[in-house]
């Protein structure tokens, strides 16, 4: 037995899943984080938290991974020396401060109780006055970086979060002597070594922290311009050596493969977003292939040939996702966490009755319209402030109507996405959905696929991000030449094992209008939000 673990990190949990050399799934287990989701007061603490704050323990993400690499183990009955490479994938911008040694500040007794002294989550929107103030510097400077991300920086992203701290805790700012994303910093635990050979992602780096192979971070005339206490940031707080995905970050140290049950020197690779993890995951090797990793958020990862400047694209990154094309980057900032939102204000106790009801609906939700913008719009307008609406409602509506007019939102979303690609240039001949959504909500799927009046299929593997990591790992091993070999290999669907879900034509006018309809709201509810 010969395996890669894939060490998936999410939202609200941790999965390993042990994958073959021939994309056989030997073993695949979750472990929870203890302390979840940080939203409302910090560990030991009654003191209520902003309203836009989102933050973890980093704590969790070694422990929570430990608990499901031995299960997995166990459950494959697998021996340490049958792993032979590591990959991880982690949420997004995620990011923490620590010491130079690694120790996260906020497990040291002086910033235990300083909430941005904590890993801010992927989802933390405390910084969005900074990002506001970096867009504009950005702008009146003609800063060429902006090109990358369609115009705009987004408020989930590393360069605010850090601003963010030095401007309401200035103490924790000035004591944290290395900011880096929590991928990074998971990956430097378990390969050890100084902070200046700390692995970086470039992956992370120029999706998240405004980084090009060619420009490198934004320039100290630039952070001065922001904030003249900002101005040696990347040179005196984000040291490192940037690796691509796949590329080994160095051999599992004595203490963290005794934590794992694994071998000392198990080569573990750079790491990568989740999102853009789910790419080798789906079996997505060829340019042209938009693969929706579909989860608590959505985002839409394609490799392309080409490389354009699209407004609203949060990033094109030569080599970002795989090497030898441009990597796009789209996204949805609520699609699952705002269905089960809407399941729990409903009084839902799961979505059996929901989707079945729904689905018996007919286009529209009988009248029902939503704008599903209830964390804000990642793609195409990359603001995080943005609220969602429900319209139309009357007395004779139900939940389910509710339900059906968001899963169309969703859907109306992804269509712009795809529309604004092919409008700038930029060819989508596929479309691959993949993560935990797509397999548990059938039905969203065929929305989207009725929306978009194009086919979908669905990866067969329930864990693309978590087999896109392993995938990575078995990399970093030189078990394969190339991404591409690894990935066909591993990953690629046998025929006739990918559902497809094709649409229903007899709806294409019906969502024409419908979508029509959700681009004037949308604009309404844009202009509103800036005048």
């Amino acid at each position: 037995m010969k395996a890669s673990l894939g060490l998936d990190f999410g939202t609200e949990s941790v999965r390993a899943v042990l994958v073959d050399l021939r994309g056989r799934e030997l073993a695949s287990t979750v472990a929870k984080y203890p302390h979840g989701q940080i939203v409302e007061s910090l560990p030991g603490s009654k003191k209520k938290l902003p309203q836009h704050y989102a933050l973890q323990h980093p704590l969790d993400w070694i422990n929570s991974a430990a608990k499901a690499t031995l299960a997995a183990l166990r459950l494959a009955k697998a021996l340490p020396s049958d792993v032979l490479g590591i990959g991880v994938d982690f949420t997004s911008c995620t990011m923490l401060p620590t010491k130079r040694d690694g120790t996260p500040l906020c497990v040291l007794e002086e910033f235990a109780a300083e909430p941005l002294a904590w890993p801010k989550l992927w989802k933390h929107h405390g910084a969005q006055v900074q990002t506001d103030r970096i867009n504009f510097v950005a702008r009146e400077r003609g800063e060429r970086f902006l090109q990358r991300y369609g115009g705009t920086i987004g408020l989930e992203w590393f360069f605010p979060k850090m601003l963010e701290t030095l401007e309401l805790a200035p103490s924790a700012y000035e004591a944290a002597e290395v900011w880096l994303e929590a991928g990074d910093w998971l990956v430097w635990q378990l390969v050890g070594g100084t902070a200046e050979g700390l692995p970086r992602s470039t992956c992370q780096a120029g999706y998240k922290g405004m980084w090009s192979a060619t420009d490198g971070y934004p320039s100290e005339d630039f952070l001065r311009a922001v904030n003249p206490k900002f101005a040696r940031v990347v040179r005196d707080k984000m040291p490192g050596r940037l690796l691509a995905p796949g590329v080994s970050a160095g051999g599992l140290t004595s203490a963290m493969a005794k934590t794992l049950g694994l071998s000392e020197g198990t080569p573990v690779s750079a790491a990568i977003i989740d999102a853009h993890a789910g790419v080798p995951g789906a079996g997505a090797a060829e340019p042209g292939t938009l693969v929706m990793v579909m989860g608590t958020s959505s985002c839409h990862m394609l490799n392309s040939e080409v490389e354009c400047s699209v407004p609203g694209v949060a990033g094109v990154v030569k080599d970002g996702i795989l090497p030898g094309f441009y990597g796009y980057e789209t996204g949805q900032a609520a699609v699952g966490d705002a269905f089960d939102w809407l399941r729990k204000l409903t009084g839902q106790s799961d979505f059996t009755h929901l989707a079945r009801e729904a689905a018996g609906l007919p286009p529209g939700a009988e009248g029902v319209m939503c704008v599903d913008w209830f964390n804000g719009c990642r793609t195409p307008l990359m603001d995080g402030a943005l609220k969602g609406a429900f319209t139309g409602l009357a007395l004779h509506h139900r939940p389910a109507h509710l339900y059906r007019a968001l899963l169309e939102a969703s859907a109306f979303g992804v269509r712009w996405i795809v529309e604004l690609l092919r409008n700038g240039g930029v060819p989508v001949k596929k479309l691959v959905a993949t993560g935990g959504l797509p397999h548990h909500n059938p039905l969203v799927v065929q929305v989207y696929a009725d929306v978009l009046g194009e086919s979908i299929i669905v990866n067969p593997s329930k864990q693309g991000p978590a087999l896109g990591a392993a995938i990575l790992g078995s990399l970093a091993a030189g078990a394969f030449k190339a991404p591409r070999d690894a990935i066909r290999a591993m990953a690629v669907p046998k025929p006739g094992t990918a559902p497809v879900f094709k649409p229903n034509r007899s709806h294409r006018a019906a969502y024409e209008a419908l979508y029509a309809e959700y681009r004037r709201l949308g604009d309404f509810l844009s202009a509103k939000r800036n005048s």
